[in-house]
């Protein structure tokens, strides 16, 4: 893994839980780590009960756009993460591949889009905590 380890969130539409999942990295772990979400089969735009729960917690997705996956987001991503989707990566050596099976918001209002927000937000702490572990604080 380079010095600033990169992520890609899949999931087909884009537009749900790989977004979700991308704001929360971006969110949480800053520039320590690059950020990239992308579908199979792209949505018309990100689901507007998941910018709905992420506005919630402070983290506009609003402007977000799906985007189709690419042989090249995945051959430049450390980590490929599907959301438990069915979607499938291709395979390049030496890149990790995780599924988290989580349930999709798809057509669902915000009341049940919110458990799959934190759901994601543990899971991509426990991410941060292993790939991009915050430096800590110089001491004098």
């Amino acid at each position: 893994m380079a010095d600033k380890p990169s992520v890609l969130f899949v999931c087909v539409h884009n537009a749900g839980r790989s977004q979700m999942a991308a704001a929360w990295l971006t969110h949480l772990a800053g520039d320590r780590v690059e950020v990239r979400s992308a579908g199979s089969n792209p949505g018309d735009r990100v689901n507007p009960a998941a910018v709905e729960a992420m506005a919630e917690v402070g983290i506009d997705i609003s402007a977000e756009t799906p985007k189709i996956l690419t042989v090249d987001a995945v051959r430049e991503s450390d980590v490929c993460i599907t959301m438990g989707c069915g979607d499938t990566c291709p395979v390049f050596p030496g890149k990790r591949y995780l599924d988290w099976k989580l349930e999709d918001p798809a057509g669902q209002g915000a009341e049940a889009v919110r458990p799959i927000r934190d759901e994601i937000k543990t899971l991509v702490e426990g991410l941060i905590a292993e790939i991009a572990p915050a430096k800590p604080e110089a001491t004098a």
